[in-house]
């Protein structure tokens, strides 16, 4: 039998609120609309009042409808998976591959790989960038690791962030904040790091998913003071001299990650997709930008 909302049965935690009646380590404010049991914001399901828990979806309780009738939705209107880390593992998975090919084939990997403004290629007898067409370079930079510490920490980010996000936008609108972030902390490093200086790294991405996981518990009105302090940590490292740290790319995937996450939890629901896949394409357009104005100066 169910308990009562509020029942002196129901559990709480340290903080007094009531925890998810799935994963009951978690405190939550929320309730299911149709049972009225707390959900934490990965059991959280978008719905035209509030948000329901998987069960009274699956079941379609008091809907008098069939259980697909109406497709579950995320907060941020992204349909609901089975496996809400699948595309966190692949993401992790590449950046994996790509690491241990780096360490088996070396030198001419990162040569070929990461995000370089120019710089001189001995065996084409040129010079070889960015600023000659090789555009790709900023996106396979985003995968390419050198140092294992730093290999390590960004796969720990994300995958203590790139979860929960995955479950709270649904994996289209993931796949794009992680992308779009990653790409703006390239286009900024290659902006205003010296013109052949070599950089690589997922740490624009990650910075996206920090940003937009601000952006999202300040909407379910969580207590902001972990991932403040999280954040805090990582500007600190990311500005402390002699860790030769591109400061750039990670200003610039945080910045995209917190405009992108606001449209993606705050567009209204009668124009969500047009709002939020909108905003997107204008921090593209923003990064196609930065890229054309920082090769005409190098051209």
């Amino acid at each position: 039998m169910d308990q009562a909302p509020g029942s002196p049965q129901e559990p709480q935690g340290a903080a007094g609120l009531p925890t998810c009646y799935r994963h009951p380590d978690r405190e939550t404010g929320i309730r299911c609309t149709r049972c009225e049991r707390p959900i934490c914001p990965e059991c959280m399901i978008s719905a035209s009042v509030g948000f329901q828990c998987p069960e009274c979806v699956r079941t379609g309780s008091g809907t008098g409808h069939a259980p697909t009738a109406n497709q579950p939705r995320t907060i941020a209107g992204g349909t609901v998976a089975a496996d809400p880390r699948l595309l966190t593992k692949i993401l992790i998975g590449i950046n994996a591959a790509v690491f241990i090919a780096g360490l088996a084939m070396g030198t001419p990997l990162f040569h070929d790989l990461e995000l370089i403004g120019r710089a001189f290629d001995p065996e084409q007898l040129a010079v070889v960038g960015v600023a000659e067409d090789q555009w790709y370079r900023l996106f396979t930079s985003m995968f390419l690791h050198q140092a294992i510490w730093h290999f390590a920490f960004n796969m720990l980010g994300l995958w203590w962030l790139g979860g929960p996000l995955e479950a709270a936008l649904g994996r289209a609108r993931y796949l794009t904040l992680y992308l779009v972030s990653g790409l703006a902390g390239g286009a900024l490093t290659y902006l205003l790091e010296d013109a052949n200086q070599a950089s690589l790294g997922a740490s624009g991405a990650i910075f996206g998913l920090m940003g937009t996981t601000v952006v999202l518990m300040r909407r379910l009105n969580y207590d902001m003071r972990p991932v403040v302090a999280l954040l805090a940590i990582n500007l600190l490292f990311t500005f402390t001299p002699g860790l030769h740290i591109a400061w750039q790319a990670h200003v610039g995937g945080l910045v995209a990650g917190l405009v992108i996450g606001y449209a993606f939890v705050h567009a209204p629901r009668e124009r969500r997709a047009l709002v939020q896949y909108g905003t997107c394409a204008l921090v593209l357009l923003a990064v196609l930008a930065v890229v054309l104005i920082r090769t005409a100066q190098l051209t």
